[in-house]
């Protein structure tokens, strides 16, 4: 999709009205991962008054013909929230609420594009091992059209790759004011972020998470994913996960997953390690 290469009106400046007070309601943004499996959608709820826990928030819909999640016969899509994380556009006592997609045949049933909830039975299976997951995501920039990759040159390439994985200076580096929005509106929101450098391709970057237990690494990771998209819409900029976003000899960019059980993270752990090692090979 291209849009004419233009900023919103504001060209960078902040919004004058996000000043206003807003009473004692407050803005709720529901998110949840589309038909794509890919991509994030979102719309905004008033709240009367701020929750005390998920439990408070009340379910609600979307039009799932429009999102690749049903057809137009039958087109709600139940979302139920699951997660709270304070949000770091509008400040204040609003939120982000991460949801799980239900029907659209009933709040029972979740939707196939719900692998969260999947994950969360498989989560209760597993809870005696304990298990803790850290996740690197990588993403690349590119420009507003999202078809050049961010400050590349018009025709042509940068230089070999070398000089820019954990680089330093305005010739190896480009977009750090959208990885340092990013790393501060995650910290601000409750999001667990370990860190952040600059990958081996230019300009792509890498984000390590904390170690999650669970399943809370997921909202976690779609939320940083969120938060991401946001900043870089401030900037004018698009985001890509893509894991081999330019052909050639050039690094991907992909969500490294690393997982332990208790068992593996103590004493004699590497004997548990190898084992798990051979079943996936097996």
């Amino acid at each position: 999709m291209v849009f004419d290469n233009l900023m919103d009106g504001l060209n960078g400046r902040p919004n004058p009205f996000m000043k206003l007070d807003q009473g004692d309601k407050v803005q709720a943004y529901y998110i949840w991962v589309d038909g794509s499996l890919e991509n994030i959608r979102g719309k905004t709820r008033t709240l009367d008054s701020v929750p005390d826990s998920v439990d408070d928030l009340p379910w609600w819909n979307f039009d799932g013909s429009s999102t690749n999640q049903s057809t137009g016969e039958n087109s709600d899509v139940l979302i139920k929230p699951v997660s709270i994380f304070r949000d770091p556009f509008r400040g204040g006592n609003n939120i982000i609420v991460m949801c799980e997609t239900y029907g659209p045949e009933g709040e029972g049933d979740p939707h196939p594009t719900n692998s969260r909830h999947e994950c969360a039975e498989n989560m209760e299976k597993a809870a005696d091992l304990v298990p803790w997951f850290g996740i690197e995501q990588e993403y690349t920039l590119f420009d507003s059209h999202n078809q050049q990759v961010y400050c590349w040159p018009q025709h042509g390439f940068p230089g070999p790759q070398g000089p820019y994985y954990c680089g330093v200076g305005a010739d190896k580096v480009k977009g750090r004011k959208i990885v340092e929005a990013h790393y501060r509106a995650c910290l601000y929101a409750g999001v667990m972020i370990g860190g952040s450098n600059a990958e081996v391709m230019p300009f792509s970057v890498g984000v390590p998470s904390g170690t999650l237990s669970r399943n809370r690494y997921g909202d976690h990771l779609w939320v940083s994913r969120y938060i991401l998209q946001r900043c870089a819409e401030e900037f004018n900029v698009c985001v890509s996960f893509d894991p081999k976003p330019i052909e050639g000899d050039w690094n991907g960019a992909g969500c490294h997953t690393n997982v332990s059980t208790q068992a593996m993270r103590e004493e004699g752990g590497m004997e548990h390690i190898i084992a798990a090692i051979e079943k996936i090979g097996g």
